[in-house]
Formats: C-alpha cells, sequence, structure tokens
C-alpha cells in the first residue's frame, strides 16, 4: 500500500460548507476513478503557532490509499481531476503539498 497525503492550505477562509463539499467532491473523483483502495480526509486544528509557518498552515489533510505506484500514478490523470481543480482554485484558491509514502504505522 501506498499513501498519497495532501495538505491543503487555502489563502482566504472557507466557509464550513465549502469546505466539506471540496473534500466530498474530492472524495467523490477518486472514487469514480477507480484508483483508491482507502480515503480520509480530516480539518487542521489550528494552534498559534500555525501563525509562523515556514510554508503555510493547513486547512484540511486529505489521505489517499493505492495499492501500487502504478494506481498512484494513474490518479493523476483521473477523469475529471482538472476541472475540479480548476472550479475550486476559481472560488477558492488554495496550495497544495503532498508527500508519498509507505503506512506510517
Amino acid at each position: 500500500m501506498i499513501h498519497h497525503t495532501m495538505i491543503v492550505s487555502f489563502t482566504d477562509p472557507v466557509p464550513d460548507a465549502d469546505l466539506d463539499q471540496f473534500l466530498k467532491d474530492i472524495e467523490k473523483l477518486m472514487r469514480d476513478s477507480g484508483t483508491i483502495r482507502t480515503y480520509a480526509a480530516r480539518r487542521h486544528i489550528r494552534v498559534p503557532a500555525d501563525d509562523h509557518s515556514p510554508v503555510f498552515a493547513a486547512t484540511a489533510v486529505v489521505q489517499f490509499g493505492f495499492a501500487d505506484l502504478d494506481a498512484l500514478n494513474a490518479s493523476f490523470t483521473a477523469p475529471g481531476a482538472e476541472a475540479l481543480i480548476q472550479r475550486w482554485q476559481a472560488q477558492f484558491p488554495y496550495k497544495v503539498v503532498w508527500v508519498n509514502h509507505e503506512p506510517l504505522v
């Protein structure tokens, strides 16, 4: 199993309902692609030290589990992915950093 963990940071505050929809949209897209085995997402728990983050403070973390590298690579070309990214970036700009890794436990 390979995990793809994304740290998502919206430029401006996002209403709770919109953040929930963003996470649902990503989950549906990836489940429909057939490339993932697992999905988990959580909101970032803000603390005062976030104001001093050297890169950016997260809004949410999203983790996908893939069977292998081929499935992970295929996920980057999932049908509708580019349109979903463009739609959300136009409404609520965000940055993403990710790491691909074996299970942490």
